[in-house]
């Protein structure tokens, strides 16, 4: 995935220290309950579409434009279903994060899921009982967000 000019200019000042970014995941669920997944071109694995919040963007924003640039498809955030720290990463390069997920449900309201751009190797919708390997992190947001509650969740 590409690295944003804003990450690239913080790394020229604190070279390969531990940033702590905003992430936002966009769990789009069509009106069947098929979730919408992308196969990430970097390392090939299944996940929900997402990416890094960019300077003065707003969380629920960035959630729609990543789900288009990821998948060709339209979405509407319905609600906030998770707020989570994840664990400290360290990239290949030697670039430390911690990244601090928002994790939004959304509606598709257009658009039809392909392989869009440089960031996707094709993009489809699951059964929430036929869902690919993915990462545990990636499972527990499709998991908030296919319950009917109105509260996101935090970890306490």
């Amino acid at each position: 995935m590409p690295v944003p000019d804003f990450v690239l200019a913080l790394r020229r000042h604190v070279g390969h220290g531990l940033l702590p970014l905003v992430g936002v995941t966009g769990v789009v669920l069509d009106d069947g309950g098929r979730v919408l997944l992308h196969q990430r071109t970097d390392d090939g694995r299944w996940c929900t579409p997402g990416g890094i919040l960019e300077p003065g963007e707003q969380p629920a924003q960035a959630v729609v434009r990543e789900v288009w640039e990821e998948t060709g498809v339209k979405a509407e955030v319905e609600r906030l279903v998770s707020v989570v720290a994840a664990e400290p990463f360290t990239y290949p390069n030697g670039d430390r994060v911690q990244m601090l997920d928002l994790a939004f449900r959304c509606r598709a309201v257009g658009g039809s899921p392909g392989p869009v751009g440089d960031e996707s190797l094709d993009a489809r919708w699951f059964a929430p009982d036929d869902l690919p390997e993915m990462p545990p992190r990636i499972l527990e947001r499709v998991r908030h967000a296919r319950e009917n509650r109105v509260e996101p969740y935090f970890v306490l």
